[in-house]
């Protein structure tokens, strides 16, 4: 008898946890599941002094965040503040709390989620641009289908040699991916990119 109730009670305690190990039927849950990782682009008013912009990637790498791309520069001389521009991947959920996290930064003014304000604004996306510097090398026939190539693509030639080419070429991010793409087999060398400068559209500022 004694065997029995024992083992009543460990059933009745296996009954409980696995309640316990059922997803609930809150929103919060449903949301987690059923959310896909968005690339969202992000732009931080800061402070323009030392150590701002080390506290922001910390903040991101600390977490586990990835920066897909960041550029930052001082946009208002008089006042000192700097514009940051960080393009991030992660969940709607994972993106708030990285806005939200970035505001609790001192030095930071203000956080803007451009992709989630050119929604609001009825527009698919902010308008993003990235300027790049393409090295091709090469002679003969390559070097004229180099030439024929970039002039498609708007891109001009700021150095150049009887050897090689530098272009510079601006616009979205995947232009410039399908620019170097086909680059490559006419004797691409190097690259540097800025990464991505973002503004919404219309008369507001950010």
């Amino acid at each position: 008898m004694r065997k029995q109730k024992n083992s009543s009670k460990f059933e009745i305690e296996i009954h409980v946890m696995n309640a316990h190990l059922q997803p609930t039927g809150s929103a919060y849950f449903i949301a987690k599941e059923t959310e896909r990782p968005e690339i969202h682009t992000l732009s931080v008013l800061v402070d323009n002094e030392p150590g701002v912009l080390a506290r922001v990637i910390g903040l991101f790498s600390g977490r586990g965040y990835n920066i897909e791309s960041l550029t930052v520069s001082e946009t208002e001389h008089e006042k000192h503040l700097s514009r940051i521009t960080i393009v991030t991947r992660g969940t709607p959920h994972v993106l708030e709390q990285i806005k939200h996290q970035l505001e609790r930064i001192v030095p930071v003014h203000r956080v803007v989620d451009l992709t989630v304000r050119s929604h609001e604004l009825g527009q698919e996306r902010p308008l993003e641009r990235e300027l790049a510097l393409v090295k091709v090398a090469g002679t003969g026939e390559g070097r004229v289908e180099a030439l024929r190539l970039a002039d498609a693509f708007r891109a001009s030639v700021i150095d150049a040699n009887t050897e090689h080419f530098i272009f510079e070429i601006t616009g979205k991010g995947s232009k410039i991916d399908q620019f170097i793409a086909i680059m490559k087999p006419l004797g691409l060398v190097e690259i540097c990119r800025t990464g991505v400068a973002a503004m919404n559209r219309g008369p507001q500022g950010m």
